[in-house]
């Protein structure tokens, strides 16, 4: 899921809605399922992503781990990503993002996948992904087991790029082995850092 928090409602000031805000899907609305303290990034923190992913996104492979609206998978492709999985284990956010599926007629370019993303990773090919998005609920405990996940299988190819988003101040203490910084910005409550596997 995306990040969790005591309120249902999306930072793009509409309750139960999302935005795709740029690439050919610009302006699509999608809705959030009704799930206790889903939050969808936000439209911010969103276009400072895909600025700094700009010169990867085309032909990029990626999967969007704990997907919840699948808003960063959606707006990849969106952008030209040649597809992406989003992996969420809420069964009511996975009817939501299959039907975001169909209504933008993604079929061939978006699969989703109901289940544990960490579980997920041990079964992908090697060098199956290009860039993944990891956006695990806050206060879960997460971010470093995701790394560690990703370090570990061989899914992600060296030198593909991981964006992990955590709240301000559970950033990692030190950053596991594996992993180079390439940004990393802090956006009101949320910390955003794109991360290269060396």
């Amino acid at each position: 899921m995306s990040r969790k928090q005591s309120k249902a409602r999306g930072r793009s000031g509409k309750s139960g809605m999302v935005r795709i805000i740029g690439g050919s899907w610009r302006g699509r609305r999608l809705p959030v399922a009704d799930v206790p303290g889903l939050r969808p990034s936000g439209d911010r923190s969103r276009e400072t992503l895909f600025n700094w992913l700009q010169a990867e996104l085309p032909g990029a492979r990626v999967a969007d781990l704990f997907a919840g609206t699948g808003v960063l998978g959606f707006e990849a492709v969106s952008r030209g990503a040649a597809g992406a999985v989003l992996i969420e284990q809420d069964r009511d956010a996975v009817r939501v993002l299959s039907g975001s599926v169909a209504a933008l007629d993604a079929q061939s370019r978006v699969e989703v996948s109901e289940g544990d993303a960490l579980a997920w990773l041990k079964n992908r090919a090697a060098g199956s992904l290009d860039i993944v998005f990891a956006d695990p609920p806050f206060g879960a405990g997460l971010a470093r087991p995701v790394l560690e996940a990703l370090r570990t299988c061989p899914a992600l190819r060296t030198g593909g790029l991981v964006y992990l988003e955590t709240a301000r101040d559970a950033g990692l203490q030190g950053l596991p082995r594996g992993w180079e910084v390439v940004r990393e910005k802090v956006l009101g409550e949320v910390r955003m850092q794109l991360l290269q596997k060396i």
